[in-house]
Protein backbone atom coordinates (compact mmCIF):
# COMPACT_ATOMS: atom_id res chain seq x y z
CA UNK A 1 0.00 0.00 0.00
CA UNK A 2 1.50 3.22 -1.11
CA UNK A 3 1.95 5.91 1.49
CA UNK A 4 1.61 3.58 4.50
CA UNK A 5 4.62 2.38 6.47
CA UNK A 6 4.48 -0.08 9.29
CA UNK A 7 6.55 1.28 12.16
CA UNK A 8 9.06 -1.00 13.89
CA UNK A 9 8.12 -1.81 17.48
CA UNK A 10 10.42 -0.15 20.02
CA UNK A 11 10.79 -3.30 22.13
CA UNK A 12 11.77 -5.52 19.19
CA UNK A 13 14.81 -7.67 19.91
CA UNK A 14 17.19 -8.55 17.14
CA UNK A 15 17.56 -12.33 16.89
CA UNK A 16 20.76 -12.49 14.87
CA UNK A 17 23.34 -9.96 13.86
CA UNK A 18 23.60 -10.04 10.05
CA UNK A 19 27.25 -8.92 10.28
CA UNK A 20 28.23 -11.74 12.65
CA UNK A 21 30.29 -14.72 11.56
CA UNK A 22 28.55 -18.10 11.29
CA UNK A 23 29.34 -20.47 14.16
CA UNK A 24 31.46 -23.55 13.69
CA UNK A 25 30.00 -27.02 14.17
CA UNK A 26 31.75 -27.36 17.54
CA UNK A 27 30.30 -24.04 18.76
CA UNK A 28 26.84 -25.04 17.55
CA UNK A 29 27.10 -28.35 19.44
CA UNK A 30 27.77 -26.53 22.69
CA UNK A 31 24.79 -24.23 22.25
CA UNK A 32 21.89 -25.69 24.18
CA UNK A 33 18.29 -24.79 24.78
CA UNK A 34 18.20 -22.23 27.62
CA UNK A 35 14.99 -23.83 28.91
CA UNK A 36 17.13 -26.72 30.14
CA UNK A 37 19.84 -24.63 31.80
CA UNK A 38 20.44 -25.81 35.37
CA UNK A 39 18.47 -28.95 34.69
CA UNK A 40 19.07 -32.51 35.80
CA UNK A 41 21.20 -34.78 33.60
CA UNK A 42 20.42 -38.51 33.73
CA UNK A 43 22.23 -41.35 32.01
CA UNK A 44 19.76 -43.73 30.39
CA UNK A 45 20.27 -46.95 28.44
CA UNK A 46 17.01 -48.78 29.10
CA UNK A 47 18.44 -51.03 31.83
CA UNK A 48 16.66 -51.55 35.14
CA UNK A 49 19.15 -49.41 37.06
CA UNK A 50 18.89 -46.59 34.51
CA UNK A 51 15.08 -46.74 34.72
CA UNK A 52 15.37 -46.25 38.49
CA UNK A 53 17.76 -43.35 37.91
CA UNK A 54 15.32 -41.84 35.41
CA UNK A 55 12.44 -42.11 37.89
CA UNK A 56 14.50 -40.35 40.57
CA UNK A 57 15.67 -37.67 38.11
CA UNK A 58 12.07 -37.00 37.04
CA UNK A 59 11.12 -36.36 40.65
CA UNK A 60 14.20 -34.23 41.22
CA UNK A 61 13.53 -32.09 38.13
CA UNK A 62 9.85 -31.77 39.05
CA UNK A 63 10.64 -30.63 42.59
CA UNK A 64 13.19 -28.08 41.42
CA UNK A 65 11.05 -26.87 38.49
CA UNK A 66 13.82 -27.55 35.98
CA UNK A 67 14.17 -29.54 32.80
CA UNK A 68 15.41 -33.08 32.39
CA UNK A 69 18.30 -33.87 30.05
CA UNK A 70 18.26 -37.60 29.25
CA UNK A 71 21.59 -38.77 27.83
CA UNK A 72 22.13 -41.98 25.89
CA UNK A 73 25.76 -42.74 25.06
CA UNK A 74 26.08 -44.88 21.93
CA UNK A 75 28.47 -47.81 21.73
CA UNK A 76 32.06 -47.45 20.61
CA UNK A 77 34.23 -50.47 20.01
CA UNK A 78 38.03 -50.66 19.72
CA UNK A 79 39.26 -51.65 16.26
CA UNK A 80 42.68 -52.70 17.48
CA UNK A 81 43.95 -54.41 20.58
CA UNK A 82 45.93 -52.07 22.77
CA UNK A 83 49.47 -53.36 23.04
CA UNK A 84 50.59 -50.67 25.46
CA UNK A 85 52.37 -48.65 22.78
CA UNK A 86 49.59 -46.64 21.29
CA UNK A 87 45.96 -46.12 22.29
CA UNK A 88 43.30 -48.09 20.47
CA UNK A 89 41.31 -46.55 17.66
CA UNK A 90 37.59 -46.44 18.31
CA UNK A 91 34.85 -46.83 15.75
CA UNK A 92 31.30 -45.59 16.25
CA UNK A 93 28.90 -48.50 15.92
CA UNK A 94 25.46 -47.61 14.55
CA UNK A 95 23.21 -47.65 17.57
CA UNK A 96 19.53 -47.82 16.73
CA UNK A 97 18.80 -48.18 20.43
CA UNK A 98 18.65 -44.38 20.78
CA UNK A 99 15.75 -44.22 18.32
CA UNK A 100 13.92 -46.98 20.19
CA UNK A 101 14.57 -45.29 23.56
CA UNK A 102 13.37 -41.97 22.15
CA UNK A 103 10.10 -43.51 20.97
CA UNK A 104 9.58 -45.27 24.30
CA UNK A 105 10.23 -42.05 26.20
CA UNK A 106 7.95 -40.03 23.92
CA UNK A 107 5.09 -42.43 24.66
CA UNK A 108 5.74 -42.57 28.41
CA UNK A 109 3.08 -41.00 30.62
CA UNK A 110 5.48 -40.44 33.51
CA UNK A 111 7.44 -37.84 31.49
CA UNK A 112 4.43 -35.63 30.78
CA UNK A 113 4.88 -33.51 33.92
CA UNK A 114 8.43 -32.36 33.27
CA UNK A 115 10.09 -30.83 30.17
CA UNK A 116 12.73 -33.19 28.78
CA UNK A 117 15.14 -33.64 25.92
CA UNK A 118 17.01 -36.75 24.72
CA UNK A 119 20.68 -36.22 23.86
CA UNK A 120 22.70 -38.87 22.02
CA UNK A 121 26.45 -38.98 22.32
CA UNK A 122 29.19 -41.42 21.42
CA UNK A 123 32.28 -42.14 23.47
CA UNK A 124 33.20 -42.67 27.08
CA UNK A 125 30.07 -42.63 29.22
CA UNK A 126 31.61 -40.71 32.12
CA UNK A 127 33.17 -38.09 29.89
CA UNK A 128 29.99 -37.57 27.86
CA UNK A 129 27.72 -37.28 30.92
CA UNK A 130 30.06 -34.71 32.45
CA UNK A 131 30.33 -32.86 29.14
CA UNK A 132 26.53 -32.64 28.77
CA UNK A 133 26.33 -31.52 32.40
CA UNK A 134 28.83 -28.76 31.67
CA UNK A 135 27.06 -27.67 28.48
CA UNK A 136 23.71 -27.36 30.26
CA UNK A 137 25.19 -26.08 33.55
CA UNK A 138 23.36 -28.95 35.19
CA UNK A 139 22.62 -28.90 38.89
CA UNK A 140 23.21 -32.67 39.17
CA UNK A 141 23.96 -35.84 37.25
CA UNK A 142 21.89 -38.92 38.12
CA UNK A 143 23.08 -42.42 37.22
CA UNK A 144 22.15 -45.96 38.15
CA UNK A 145 24.60 -48.21 39.92
CA UNK A 146 26.40 -51.00 38.09
CA UNK A 147 25.82 -54.55 39.28
CA UNK A 148 27.87 -57.55 38.39
CA UNK A 149 31.40 -58.56 37.70
CA UNK A 150 32.00 -56.17 34.80
CA UNK A 151 31.57 -53.17 37.11
CA UNK A 152 33.90 -54.71 39.65
CA UNK A 153 36.63 -55.41 37.10
CA UNK A 154 36.52 -52.23 35.01
CA UNK A 155 35.07 -49.88 37.59
CA UNK A 156 31.52 -48.68 37.57
CA UNK A 157 30.38 -45.64 35.64
CA UNK A 158 28.92 -44.21 38.84
CA UNK A 159 32.19 -44.59 40.74
CA UNK A 160 34.34 -43.10 37.99
CA UNK A 161 31.90 -40.25 37.46
CA UNK A 162 31.68 -39.45 41.18
CA UNK A 163 35.48 -39.20 41.37
CA UNK A 164 35.92 -36.85 38.42
CA UNK A 165 32.70 -34.84 38.05
CA UNK A 166 32.60 -31.10 38.66
CA UNK A 167 28.99 -31.21 39.85
CA UNK A 168 26.96 -33.37 42.25
CA UNK A 169 26.48 -36.99 41.21
CA UNK A 170 23.51 -38.97 42.55
CA UNK A 171 23.90 -42.75 42.32
CA UNK A 172 20.65 -44.74 42.48
CA UNK A 173 20.96 -48.37 43.63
Amino acid sequence: MAGHEIPEPKDRKQVADPRSEPRTVEEARHACDPAFRHGVVVGFDGSTSSERALAYAIGMAGRSGSGLIIVHVANRLPTTVWAGCEPPVFVDVPDHRTEVLGLELACADYLSDVPWVLVERGGDICHELEEVGREYSADAIVVGSTHGIVGRIFGSVAGRLARRAQRPVVVIP
